[in-house]
């Protein structure tokens, strides 16, 4: 089953079963889904499904900090709750062994390691990451792996 029908098929469970708050939670995630899909006049594959729930949930927890800041925990909570739900439907994320075996073996397919830029690295392991490692982290890595070359 593609991703964006189990999607849709939870919203209905979630319906059926009285689920106010994940069935919302759904409801953001199709919206969001079928609004990428109106401004790009494309129908989305289960890749560019993974993005858009990676947008979702980068904004999410990027929402529950400021609301920490602020002191508001009832919205820190309710975006804590879409968090959980929206990461249901991610891959599942590399051990940190995997993590680095993948970045280790870009950086070696570029060669020299005192002509590396790290935009480059970068550029190669996010298609190849998509949804399995948070990206910011991989960034940091990069750059240690780098430093200590």
């Amino acid at each position: 089953m593609r991703l964006r029908q189990k999607i849709t098929e939870d919203m209905k469970s979630a319906m059926r079963a009285g689920d106010v708050k994940r069935r919302d939670a759904l409801r953001l995630l199709q919206a969001a889904l079928k609004q990428r899909e109106v401004d790009e006049r494309i129908e989305l594959d289960d890749g560019a499904v993974v993005t858009v729930i990676e947008k979702m949930l980068k904004q999410r927890r990027d929402s529950i900090s400021q609301y920490e800041a602020a002191q508001r925990q009832d919205l820190a909570d309710i975006e804590k709750f879409e968090v959980e739900v929206l990461q249901v439907y991610m891959p599942v994320a590399l051990s940190d062994a995997e993590l680095d075996a993948t970045i280790n073996e870009v950086i070696a397919s570029l060669g020299e390691s005192g002509s590396l830029k790290i935009g480059q690295i970068i550029a190669l392991l996010k298609p190849r990451l998509a949804g399995q490692a948070d990206m910011g982290r991989v960034s940091r890595l990069v750059k240690e792996k780098i430093a200590s070359n």
